[in-house]
């Protein structure tokens, strides 16, 4: 039994989001912190196995967390252009709740980097779970890209609002 759910955007936001260069800003800056991601957790495991490339490891993790609050603020300007309201829009809000705790990570990263109150060893383990966040946060945007695809394939037949 197929369940029914309310489509992501409806043809006004579909227009607003396909229409503004943030998305596009979103598109490009998602991969990239993908990247920075990827390489970092690299460094990271690098340095907690060997003990050699702290300071890779910890600009690594520097450009990571400036990409994730660049991501940030474009995103939230992005929520405005699409649904009128910089953060929480409801098609988005739980998505947005679990970007706070990722940012609340990488923030108490760069407070331990900043205050030298862990040594490097418990400065890349709260990386690693600003990191483990991330995936997760990462996986819910996957998600809704998924369902915006499922609703642009319904069409205008299928709930009368493609996405």
């Amino acid at each position: 039994m197929k369940t029914t759910r309310k489509p992501l955007y409806t043809a006004e936001q579909r227009q607003r989001r396909d229409s503004s260069r943030w998305t596009l800003v979103q598109g490009i800056l998602a991969p990239l912190q993908f990247l920075a991601f990827a390489v970092s957790v690299l460094l990271v495991l690098r340095f907690l196995l060997t003990g050699d490339g702290y300071t890779a490891a910890t600009v690594s993790i520097l450009v990571k967390t400036v990409f994730l609050f660049v991501i940030m603020v474009t995103g939230a300007i992005w929520e405005k252009v699409v649904f009128g309201q910089y953060l929480f829009a409801p098609a988005f809000f739980w998505e947005d709740v679990f970007s706070f705790a990722v940012i609340a990570l990488h923030v108490a990263y760069l407070w331990a980097l900043w205050t030298g109150a862990m040594g490097p060893v418990g400065q890349m383990l709260i990386a690693l779970a600003a990191y483990a966040t991330y995936v997760i946060n990462a996986g819910q945007f996957l998600l809704k890209l998924r369902m915006a695809r499922l609703d642009a394939a319904e069409g205008p037949m299928g709930r009368g609002v493609a996405a």
